[in-house]
């Protein structure tokens, strides 16, 4: 049971923002916003989507790329984050689990995950 003026709250942020469907094992591309200072800039990030949780506004997602030296790099945004610009689909991944946790100890060519294919 939850208080009506905190679902109309988040009701209005849900509606504001364009979410594509995606799921894990997609490769998403995410425009952050980073504020250095007073000033403010763009920077994409993009990795596979290894896990989607929550649900209105609390929904995150849990991206991991390959950063120097083949270092693993994962970060978890919240989908409906003001710093969040943008969400593209780069490549749609055929995969069969809903959380990609395995991939943290895989490397190289086992750690790709095939295209699906329509």
């Amino acid at each position: 049971m939850r208080n009506r003026f905190i679902e109309n709250f988040e009701k209005a942020q849900v509606e504001g923002k364009k979410i594509p469907d995606f799921k894990a094992g997609d490769t998403v591309r995410l425009a952050v916003e980073i504020k250095e200072g007073d000033k403010k800039r763009i920077q994409n990030y993009e990795g596979v989507c290894i896990a989607k949780r929550g649900q209105g506004t609390a929904q995150t997602i849990t991206v991991r790329k390959i950063g120097a030296n083949g270092v693993g790099i994962e970060r978890i945004f919240p989908i409906y984050s003001d710093s969040l610009k943008e969400i593209t689909v780069v490549r749609r991944g055929r995969v069969r689990r809903a959380k990609l946790y395995y991939l943290r100890g895989l490397a190289g060519k086992k750690a790709r995950i095939k295209e699906l294919r329509k």
